[in-house]
């Protein structure tokens, strides 16, 4: 029973990782999914994804979390890998500013490939590195505030942030899809039953008339 209480849920969100190799995108994952952080973590070959499902506005929302191998030789399987997904966390090391100045390129490739209302994050991560700090960050607050995507510090290694980055893109996926879904059903409420009334009542009236006074002519 256990096994079909984790199929139960509302909403599947399909949320990518992406950024520069080594910046913690692995890490993030284990430690939103599994709350573990391995310091010997080797670079992910390929593609790999974990689940985890959350409570927003009493629903259940299972979040499909896919991490990719942020190595140049991997970005072939890369479009592939966009699709389908509703949410994107771009990971750099705020110890390494070559990895933030690539945020661009790498944005640049989620517009190119992905859904154009995808919900994007910034997120410098390995906060807990502040001592080695390159990348300040009220420049990244404002890069991503003139790209119109939030912002996020997080420290995998030490927790902070790591949930409330998770959980605050999931909780804005969830308001717009919730949101397209009422004005949806609300067009199939109002739709039908709109077109019905006319439909069954005037246009009879209408073409009685009609035909009364096209005879007549």
């Amino acid at each position: 029973k256990m096994g079909n209480k984790e199929d139960e849920y509302d909403y599947l969100f399909k949320i990518v990782l992406i950024g520069d190799s080594g910046v913690g995108k692995s890490n993030l994952l284990s430690r939103f999914t599994r709350n573990e952080f391995n310091l010997e973590s080797k670079s992910t070959i390929g593609v790999e994804f974990a689940t985890r499902s959350i409570k927003v506005d009493r629903q259940t929302v299972k979040a499909q979390i896919w991490d990719t191998a942020g190595q140049e030789r991997y970005r072939a399987i890369t479009s592939a890998y966009y699709r389908g997904a509703v949410g994107a966390l771009l990971v750099y090391d705020i110890a390494k500013h070559l990895t933030y100045e690539n945020a661009e390129r790498w944005l640049k490739e989620l517009r190119d490939h992905a859904d154009v209302n995808i919900v994007i994050m910034l997120v410098g991560n390995k906060s807990d590195l502040r001592h080695l700090r390159a990348v300040p960050t009220d420049e990244a607050r404002s890069f991503a505030g003139t790209n119109g995507v939030s912002f996020m510090e997080t420290s995998a290694l030490d927790s902070t942030n790591v949930e409330t980055a998770f959980l605050t893109i999931l909780t804005e996926i969830h308001r717009i899809v919730s949101r397209r879904r009422i004005s949806a059903q609300m067009d199939t409420e109002l739709g039908p039953s709109s077109k019905v009334v006319p439909i069954e009542v005037q246009p009879t009236n209408q073409t009685s008339k009609q035909s009364a006074c096209c005879q007549s002519g």
